[in-house]
């Protein structure tokens, strides 16, 4: 059957598969957003069903005072005798942690620390022995892979860190993974950086200590020199083999806006690609050792696509995210309105906000709602981080109630347009392409266009980090402003 790259579209960075009961585990990476770790299951590799979250309590993860792209980064989920773990690091703590649990759609226990640095973090079980795998240095100082042998149960480190392999001579050695296949161990990481240079490399070696040789054909797979070409930045992958006996890397990538403007303002996606194994053991990945738009592969299934989100087919706990740690008592979700109580943190700040949002998938959208308010400030907004950032707003302004368009991109807050309105109550829209973001306001008397901002200023190469686009609902001030007749819609790319 055919489908289309990428699998899981928006900002789902640093995918991590593993198989159990018959079917697919994915996590990704959610920096400063809550709740934490994705969780994704399929069937098939390319249709993946969000179940919930990892990270889903406060005790699990401290998220306080975080900026955007701090907070979690890569994680990697096992399964070891019918247990699930996932480990990763808190970036902002510099704490390398795992959690388990033995229901894969119930709850996961409190973290277990391990005294190894470095970020990245992945476990490797075999024979009863865990080993705990990252970048950084090893306990001499030496930097590349650094591994040990934990004891599963307290973290407690049984061995000293040592480096295991430093690479095939890219930058930013990361994402190592562990495998056992045909007798021998398999290590692939991640180099050259998750931008335009980003790539997957590998080793092997006949112990789990190594010594490891570099795979002669590395990179293994990469987009660095595929240009002009949309799809970029592939890179930071796991390996797996589907129930065929057929190998697939996937990958973090990203979609430029054009062929001809480097930014991406999507995040960084999920992509699948074909792997081959050759006579010499070595493995190679996709076309030529590069991620295309289509592939086939072996199975009966077919790829969905979902174009539209609303209040009844979402779901708030597993669809929507939080900046940071909510207040719940800030939410209420009825079955056809989410009101939201604004308190006097602003989307400026490293705090959390009253803020929901659901992350962008396609660059053509839009994201509409009906906004009442008492007070205060409440509306949408296209959110990159606390400096990038547009929204559109009903406000209570000195003469009377009005519509607001504003542009936050770097230190520049900047008003771009008021309507005034006779009521407390309006339909807010916001409109993308490839190249922007349109903003109106629908009134009694009609639409009215009150702006737009370039997509390229809500991108990774303008705001640096590593996230995406949020689409979200916000309120600010002591209010209760009350969201109806909610709607995101895609269009076909």
């Amino acid at each position: 059957m055919k489908y289309t790259n990428p699998v899981v579209k928006g900002f789902y960075p640093d995918p991590s598969v593993c198989t159990a009961n018959g079917k697919y585990y994915m996590v990704c990476s959610s920096f400063q957003y809550f709740p934490g770790v994705p969780l994704f299951e399929s069937e098939d590799l390319v249709n993946w069903t969000q179940i919930g979250h990892v990270l889903t309590r406060k005790s699990q993860i401290m998220l306080e005072g975080i900026a955007s792209s701090g907070g979690v980064f890569a994680p990697t989920i096992r399964c070891d005798n019918g247990r699930f773990y996932m480990v990763t690091t808190n970036d902002t703590t510099h704490e390398n942690f795992y959690v388990y649990t033995d229901d894969i759609h119930g709850e996961w226990s409190d973290p277990v620390f391990v005294d190894q640095g470095g970020i990245d973090p992945s476990l490797y079980f075999e024979n009863g022995h865990t080993y705990f795998i990252s970048n950084g240095s090893d306990a001499d100082g030496v930097s590349g892979v650094s591994q040990c042998e934990i004891d599963i149960a307290t973290g407690k480190k049984l061995t000293k860190s040592r480096m295991i392999w430093q690479g095939f001579g890219g930058r930013f050695l990361e994402s190592p993974h562990m495998y056992r296949i045909n007798g021998m161990y398999y290590l692939m990481a991640a180099e050259g950086g998750t931008e335009y240079g980003h790539m997957v490399t590998c080793a092997r070696a006949s112990s789990v200590w190594g010594p490891f040789e570099s795979n002669p054909n590395n990179p293994v797979l990469t987009n660095r020199n595929k240009a002009p070409y949309i799809i970029q930045g592939i890179g930071h992958g796991d390996l797996i083999q589907d129930v065929y006996g057929n190998w697939h890397i996937l990958s973090l990538g990203f979609r430029q806006q054009h062929l001809w403007m480097a930014y991406h303002n999507l995040g960084r996606e999920v992509f699948l690609t074909p792997v081959s194994f050759l006579e010499n053991g070595w493995f190679c990945a996709g076309k030529d050792g590069t991620t295309d738009t289509e592939y086939e592969t072996r199975g009966d299934f077919i790829q969905q696509t979902k174009t539209e989100y609303t209040f009844a087919n979402t779901d708030p706990s597993i669809d929507w995210c939080y900046l940071r740690h909510p207040e719940p008592a800030n939410y209420e979700f009825l079955p056809d309105a989410y009101i939201l109580h604004g308190c006097g943190i602003t989307l400026d700040e490293t705090a959390s906000p009253t803020f929901i949002g659901l992350r962008q998938r396609d660059f053509t959208m839009e994201f509409r709602a009906s906004v009442e308010i008492d007070c205060g400030e409440a509306g949408l907004t296209a959110y990159m981080c606390e400096n990038e950032h547009y929204d559109i707003a009903l406000r209570v302004g000195n003469d009377g109630y009005e519509a607001v368009l504003k542009l936050n991109i770097g230190g520049i807050k900047h008003v771009q347009a008021v309507l005034p309105l006779d009521a407390p109550r309006a339909q807010l829209v916001i409109r993308s392409d490839h190249f922007h973001y349109n903003f109106f306001v629908l009134t009694q008397d009609g639409e009215h266009r009150l702006g737009s901002g370039q997509a390229k200023y809500l991108t990774s190469e303008v705001s640096g980090g590593f996230t995406g686009v949020v689409m979200a609902l916000y309120s600010v001030g002591e209010n209760a402003a009350r969201f109806t007749k909610f709607c995101c819609k895609y269009a076909e790319e």
